[in-house]
């Protein structure tokens, strides 16, 4: 019988969320410590978390084992979550204190509970308003009524407590006293169902049988754009409700949330909890500490809400399983769609995959009866798929320097009689992507990376889209010392918003793109301004892709549906299909028909072909073909390992020792391809080498791995980063 308990002074096994690579042995403390605790324990002259994972190992001199300072005052970790953390690292190759830490990320565990002091918006405005207050109210209403701690509220305004006290005192800040975690009112499953269609109504019971069943299964949730699938899943959550378990939505992005939290308060009645970096530390520690008692029916959040301390999960809904911001790329290298899975498989739990354009991924389980498929095959309402046409370019009369063509122009012009809205699609951030000398034909790169850096006219900077760092626009060139030679090169979406607003000087024109919002808060409330109609034209990036409804929206321009296509990625096809299929969707969702034009200088090349024509499954068929031939996933298993150092030559002959010593991965039968730089070269100052690992869809991969890396001892300096199953190839 496993020991669940342990009393005080026997020896526990407490995994910390340090970087130490074991369990370590303490004293259970006074009262003793069920396995899952969350404790306090000394290391060295801190104090720092952990959880008791088991028994202790006892192969360290009892007298010398020091004490549990304290069990904290949370609902323990459930077994359940505990394997789901070690079989999360186990795939992943990750230490199971880094899973501890996300699983962790939140502030303030071991307060005791209490009130607490919270400030929100007030009743009035102040008399006299200055910089300082305007800075206070905009915080206040970005975050839509949230609650703040005095310093989480004057840090984010950038002013001190003192202004925030001051306009207390005047009434436009209310402080109120609240407990420190407060329940989330429960959500009512029979509050206001929508009238379905038969094929929704259909998928809908298919779902809520599934989830009533208390067993794992895995739900494709395939249908077009605006077929309503938001509203079929949704059933699910309310059976999973009637049934006393939670839930959990992952949206791809904070965007989102906004529009979908209505949705679900429109259906439940309330609004559920919500867990994201768009939320204050305040609200993740209500969250976190709820969940783990149950007192959060239904969790809507980015993927790291998969690491919650859920007490009883009953379904996990994936929205838009296929979008590329599930995979985390730095830290913890996982992909939340498989994560989900995982998570579901553990919990005797339902995961609905839900997406217009899934990934092969998901396509291949349907295929090998791993997952369920279930089809809408219609949009909801009297709205319909928008028509798709490629505009061939190479035909076009269009001047150097500009990129709307004539075709797409008057189509633009025409929606603007009709008092319609028009998408302008280009998956560029910024102003230019590359900013070039005329001189010396110099083009201005990161100074910590092997990266141009892009040129972003609002912010009059540029910027490293690989690292982040930023600088003044210069005026001479750093190389040549020449004079106003510097020349933007290429569109970004500001530049697009430039020319479609001299083509059309009298309409109201919005950029969207995610670089040019102070917060999540802001770019809501101005989606939510462009939904209304605010907006006769929008330029926007990948971001407008993502689910949100624009109801009069009936023409998606597409600037360069080529772009996708380049360079070696093995999903490029796969990418560019849905991408282009999700962008040209936003179009006529209600009851005006729309259009997608997609400007191409290849209208022959069989992804544009396809995407036209709409012949989805003939597309996954030849894509799964030669992703099979080839042995690549899903067909095959991949890993990338990237290894990086300040200095080139250490980094290389790491990649070259490792690519000799592969024996491990030879007796699996997996090849090893480099080293080779990585396509950035440098990051952060940091020189980069990539190695990638391909094997059969049957091996062993992660075990060889773990042999394989574990040969070497890197130095301080060098790092290595495994990733598996790898979504981008940089």
């Amino acid at each position: 019988m496993v020991q669940s308990h342990f009393n005080e002074g026997e020896l526990v096994g407490v995994l910390t969320t340090q970087p130490l690579g074991r369990v370590l042995d303490y004293k259970a403390p006074e009262g003793g410590a069920f396995v899952g605790a969350y404790v306090e324990v000394p290391l060295g002259p801190r104090r720092i978390a952990g959880v008791v994972w088991g028994p202790g190992a006892g192969d360290y001199h009892y007298a010398k084992v020091r004490s549990v300072l304290r069990v904290l005052d949370v609902a323990p970790m459930r077994d359940e979550m505990r394997t789901f953390l070690s079989r999360a690292a186990d795939y992943t190759l990750t230490p199971r204190d880094a899973m501890l830490r996300l699983a962790t990320r939140v502030s303030g565990l071991g307060d005791p509970p209490g009130v607490r002091r919270v400030y929100r918006l007030g009743t009035s405005e102040p008399d006299r308003m200055t910089d300082a207050r305007r800075a206070v109210l905009e915080v206040l209403r970005d975050y839509g009524g949230l609650s703040f701690t005095l310093k989480e509220l004057a840090d984010m305004a950038g002013v001190g407590t003192s202004v925030v006290k001051g306009m207390v005192k005047l009434g436009a800040v209310s402080e109120e006293d609240a407990p420190r975690d407060t329940a989330y009112p429960r959500l009512d499953p029979d509050h206001g169902g929508k009238d379905l269609t038969p094929d929704q109504a259909a998928g809908a019971q298919v779902l809520a049988q599934a989830v009533a069943s208390g067993q794992y299964g895995a739900t494709l949730l395939k249908g077009v754009t605006g077929s309503g699938k938001t509203e079929v899943y949704l059933e699910a959550v309310a059976a999973c409700l009637r049934a006393g378990r939670q839930a959990l939505v992952l949206l791809p992005e904070i965007a989102l949330t906004g529009e979908f939290l209505d949705r679900v308060e429109a259906r439940f009645g309330q609004r559920p909890a919500e867990w994201h970096s768009g939320v204050t530390q305040t609200e993740r520690r209500r969250c976190w500490r709820m969940v783990g008692q149950g007192d959060a029916d239904l969790v809507v959040g980015a993927r790291s809400a998969l690491f919650l301390p859920y007490r009883d999960l009953g379904l996990i809904v994936v929205d838009e399983e296929h979008d590329t911001s599930y995979k985390q790329e730095d830290g913890v290298l996982y992909n939340a769609r498989d994560m989900a899975v995982l998570r579901a498989a553990g919990n005797g739990a339902q995961v609905v995959l839900a997406s217009a354009t899934p990934s092969l991924e998901s396509w291949a389980n349907v295929e090998s009866g791993k997952y369920r498929r279930l089809e809408l095959t219609s949009r909801f309402g009297v709205a319909v798929m928008p028509k798709m046409s490629a505009i061939d370019m190479r035909s076009e009369d269009l001047p150097g320097g500009r990129w709307v063509s004539p075709t797409l122009r008057r189509a633009m012009q025409d929606r603007l009689e009709k008092g319609e809205q028009s998408l302008v699609f280009l998956n560029r951030r910024g102003y230019a992507p590359i900013t070039l000398c005329r001189a010396c034909g110099h083009q201005i790169g990161c100074d910590d990376c092997d990266a141009r850096m892009v040129e972003h006219r609002f912010l009059k900077r540029l910027m490293c889209h690989q690292c982040g760092a930023t600088k003044p626009m210069p005026t001479v060139c750093p190389h040549c010392a020449a004079e106003d030679r510097l020349s933007a090169v290429g569109p970004g979406v500001e530049r697009m918003g430039e020319e479609v607003q001299a083509l059309f000087p009298d309409a109201r024109v919005a950029v969207l793109s995610s670089d040019l919002y102070g917060s999540a808060r802001a770019m809501k409330a101005h989606i939510a301004d462009i939904a209304a109609g605010g907006t006769d034209i929008i330029i926007g990036t990948q971001l407008v892709a993502k689910g949100h409804n624009f109801p009069k929206l009936t023409l998606v321009g597409v600037i360069d549906a080529d772009l996708g296509l380049q360079g070696s990625d093995l999903r490029a096809a796969e990418r560019t299909f849905q991408l282009m299929r999700q962008v040209a969707g936003r179009a006529g969702r209600a009851d005006i028909p729309g259009e997608a034009l997609l400007q191409t200088y290849q209208p022959d090349h069989a992804v544009i072909r396809s995407i036209v024509a709409g012949d989805e499954e003939a597309f996954w068929a030849a894509e799964a073909a030669e992703r099979k031939a080839a042995g690549v996933p899903p067909y095959g298993r991949m890993a990338g390992i990237v290894l990086s150092s300040t200095n080139v030559q250490e980094v290389f002959d790491l990649g070259t020792a490792m690519a000799r010593q592969d024996g491990p991965l030879r007796r699996i039968g997996a090849q090893v391809f480099g080293p080779a730089p990585a396509p950035i070269a440098r990051i952060r100052g940091r020189h980069r080498v990539r190695l990638l690992v391909k094997a059969e869809k049957s091996a062993p991969l992660q075990q060889a791995l773990a042999e394989w890396a574990g040969q070497f001892k890197l130095s301080k300096d060098l790092r290595m980063a495994i990733d598996i199953d790898p979504q981008s190839f940089y």
